[in-house]
C-alpha cells in the first residue's frame, strides 16, 4: 500500500466515517488488534430521535476492559438490548422514506445473536457497504501499529465528543429537523433511512 491508512471498526458508524473511507478506495485497513476503547462508536451509535440525538449502546461484558482486544470484546446479551436498539430504531425512523426498503434485511442484526462485538460490527459493515454500491474487499491488521507504519490513523480521530467542522456536512431531509434542525454526523443508518439509494452520491 502507498499511504497506509487505519480505520477502526464502529457500530453503525457515522457519516463522516464513510467519507473518510471514500477519500482512500481501497487502499485501507480495519483494526482488529487493538485494545478496546470504551465510549466510543465501536460499541455506539448516534441516531436522531423525537428529542434529538440518541445513543445506542451495544452492551459489551465487564471484562472488556484496555487489556481486551477490540475482537476478543464479547457483547452481553443478559438483557434483550437488541430489541431495545430495533424498537428506538423503529420510533426514529418508521415514517421516514426509506425505512421500509431496507428494514426485512436489516432487522436480522437485531434478531440473530451474536458473541463477539466485531464479528456482529463486520456483518453490518458488510451490510452497509453494499447499501451504499461499494465493492471493497475489507482487509485487516494483524498486528498493532503505530507511529511512522501509519500515515493515515483514524482510530482516535472519529469520536463523537470531538467538534465537528458542519461546512462539511451538507443538509439532507431529517424525519424531526422541524423540532431540532439538522444534526450532521449521524450514523449512516440516518442518511440511508432518509435518503435511500442516493445516500451514495451525497458521500
Amino acid at each position: 500500500m502507498q499511504s497506509l491508512a487505519i480505520f477502526p471498526l464502529f457500530y453503525l458508524p457515522p457519516v463522516g466515517y464513510f467519507s473518510h473511507l471514500k477519500d482512500f478506495e481501497a487502499d485501507f485497513l480495519i483494526e482488529r488488534e487493538e485494545h478496546f476503547v470504551k465510549q466510543t462508536y465501536r460499541n455506539r451509535a448516534v441516531v436522531y430521535s423525537p428529542n434529538g440525538p440518541l445513543h445506542l449502546i451495544v452492551p459489551v461484558l465487564k471484562g472488556a476492559k484496555m487489556h481486551t482486544k477490540m475482537k476478543d470484546v464479547k457483547i452481553s446479551n443478559d438483557f434483550d438490548w437488541q430489541r431495545l436498539h430495533w424498537k428506538s430504531l423503529e420510533s426514529c425512523y418508521r415514517n421516514s422514506a426509506y425505512f421500509e426498503y431496507y428494514e426485512d434485511e436489516f432487522f436480522r442484526f437485531y434478531e440473530q445473536k451474536f458473541d463477539f462485538l466485531f464479528d456482529y460490527n463486520m456483518e453490518i459493515m458488510r451490510w452497509l457497504l453494499k447499501q451504499l454500491k461499494k465493492n471493497v474487499m475489507l482487509e485487516f491488521t494483524a498486528e498493532y501499529m503505530e507511529g511512522q507504519d501509519v500515515v493515515h490513523d483514524f482510530r482516535k480521530s472519529i469520536h463523537f465528543k470531538n467538534p465537528l467542522n458542519i461546512s462539511e456536512f451538507k443538509p439532507y431531509f431529517q424525519v424531526f429537523d422541524d423540532r431540532n434542525g439538522f444534526i450532521p454526523n449521524l450514523s449512516i443508518v440516518d442518511l440511508l433511512f432518509n435518503q435511500g439509494p442516493q445516500s451514495k452520491l451525497y458521500i
